[in-house]
């Protein structure tokens, strides 16, 4: 009989993803499911599972990994138009695939620390960012740039098409590392392109990534330029295809959330970028909801998140965002943002009890969502495809140290002339 590759917990709490609770001893089994344990399994490791909590792991649905670079840097503050043109394209400039393996490899490892399995990425040498996803055993929909703007990695938007089509003709449907062809918005991407984005999403049964509807002056400059706001020129170009991510979302009519419906598309609540470069509005979850639009949560880059790459942070926000916005309390309660967070994780997360914000746990035993939505608290382990990426508090498929030296070394460098 084959050795079962499956993990025991004893004693511990775990929430499935519907939020049910279960206490007792659980196996966490190698292709994401779990079961009771009757105690006589053969597994590969057999742990406390005294004060912990186990949960399906976080997703992170928009953010460019690689920009960790930029993180927290001198241009707080500023607007996103301004943000862009002397903070992050002077940068980028000289951007080149060494700088994108040591962000990409700090990000990850943030990732691991607050319990995250996934990332929608959009940024440039997205090989590189597969290959490090995958050597920290994370899971990835990467997706690589696509502008009419010069690139740091591409002269044009075919040469970047190009390079796209070799690569998805290569992926399997089962690789955990996917990718995507992320057209950066409607205003740094003409017509053709868009159209032949589309296209090859279509051809290579791949998914698009954009960023749409993020700022008023965005909305209104493709107005201005083709009698259409964002989504509807989009929908006129028949650019959405089923499962394309939209980034933001936020400035957009009751007409054009339907038609994200219609579509299949999923819609992505940043919420910290949003406030944080004063984007001026917010994804309005309950529209999107009314017209069955499915929403996650991203945190956005680390350059524009105020959350960072926590998704706890950015989960909490985005409930106490819409709860602000619409006046309306019972929006997104824990258990449901949670949901939202970690739709579609087969991964498990094992979240430290005696964190103190944790506590207290109530005399029902039920505030374990709560706590961890609106206090967070310390990933002990992650379990992801099989694998224990985190053990106890330390990472063991990234050596945390190094990758924040090199970081720091490459900021020395990356903002010289800049900063």
């Amino acid at each position: 009989m084959a050795e079962d590759m499956s993990v025991r917990y004893r004693n511990a709490v775990l929430y499935d993803e519907k939020g049910h609770k279960h206490i007792g001893d659980v196996l966490l089994h190698e292709n994401g499911n779990w079961s009771k344990s009757i105690g006589d399994e053969d597994v590969q490791q057999d742990l406390d599972g005294s004060n912990r909590l186990i949960t399906r792991s976080l997703q992170n649905w928009h953010t460019h990994l690689a920009m960790q670079l930029n993180a927290r840097d001198f241009s707080d503050g500023f607007p996103l138009h301004r943000w862009l043109n002397e903070a992050i394209f002077p940068t980028e400039a000289k951007l080149n695939p060494e700088y994108v393996r040591v962000g990409a490899q700090a990000a990850a490892a943030e990732m691991i620390r607050t319990g995250c399995s996934f990332a929608a990425d959009m940024y440039f040498y997205p090989a590189i960012t597969g290959q490090v996803l995958s050597e920290a055993g994370l899971r990835g929909l990467v997706g690589g740039p696509v502008s009419d703007a010069a690139l740091p990695s591409h002269p044009d938007a075919a040469s970047a098409l190009d390079e796209l089509d070799s690569i998805l003709k290569n992926q399997k449907p089962d690789d955990m590392i996917q990718y995507a062809i992320a057209t950066h918005s409607v205003y740094l991407c003409n017509e053709d392109t868009l159209r032949k984005a589309s296209e090859l999403a279509e051809k290579r049964a791949a998914r698009l990534h954009i960023h749409v509807s993020e700022t008023r002056k965005e909305i209104a400059d493709c107005h201005d330029k083709t009698g259409l706001y964002p989504i509807e020129y989009l929908d006129s170009l028949d650019f959405f295809k089923p499962g394309t991510v939209c980034a933001h979302a936020s400035w957009v009519k009751k007409n054009e959330i339907r038609m994200l419906a219609e579509h299949d598309v999923t819609a992505v609540h940043c919420p910290s970028s949003n406030m944080k470069i004063a984007c001026g509005g917010t994804l309005s979850y309950p529209a999107y909801m009314e017209a069955g639009v499915d929403v996650r949560i991203g945190t956005d880059g680390a350059a524009s998140s105020g959350s960072g790459l926590d998704m706890l942070a950015e989960a909490r926000l985005a409930a106490l965002v819409q709860r602000h916005d619409h006046w309306d309390a019972t929006l997104l309660p824990a258990t449901d943002v949670f949901q939202i967070a970690s739709k579609g994780s087969k991964d498990w997360a094992v979240w430290n009890l005696n964190d103190i914000r944790m506590r207290p746990l109530g005399r029902s035993g039920n505030r374990h969502i709560a706590n961890l939505v609106f206090n967070g608290a310390e990933c002990l382990d992650m379990w992801v495809n099989g694998v224990g990426v985190r053990m106890n508090g330390q990472t063991t498929s990234i050596d945390e140290m190094q990758a924040w030296n090199e970081l720091d070394r490459a900021v020395e460098s990356y903002y010289e002339g800049v900063e």
